[in-house]
């Protein structure tokens, strides 16, 4: 497992998004973990929008909520930024297939 580098920690740790679950519900336990929501070629992407925060409850239980933690990740980046890599048409679908897919969900305020 490759370490977050130094300078995205330190942009992480300003943003307020990164205080609770990212997926916080009633079943949150357990002390907040860094997940990394997308993978590019079998790697884990090393970019602050797709590193989500994570109670111990959802992060072991991830590879059963990937799609999700994947859909709140894409929440954090514009479509236009998203082009921008080598897979980005193929993020884009998946970002608004996602979208369609969790548009019930109420985001948290």
């Amino acid at each position: 497992m490759t370490p977050i580098p130094l300078s995205i920690r330190h942009e992480l740790e300003g943003l307020e998004r990164m205080e609770r679950c990212a997926r916080e519900s009633l079943e949150c336990s357990g002390r907040l973990e860094w997940h990394h929501a997308i993978q590019m070629g079998g790697r884990r992407l090393q970019e602050a929008w797709a590193i989500l925060p994570a109670c111990v409850y959802h992060h072991r239980l991830s590879g059963k909520n990937d799609e999700h933690f994947r859909h709140l990740a894409y929440q954090n980046i514009s479509e236009e930024a998203l082009s921008r890599y080598k897979t980005g048409a193929q993020m884009i679908v998946e970002k608004n297939y996602l979208k369609q897919k969790y548009v019930h969900r109420i985001p948290r305020g």
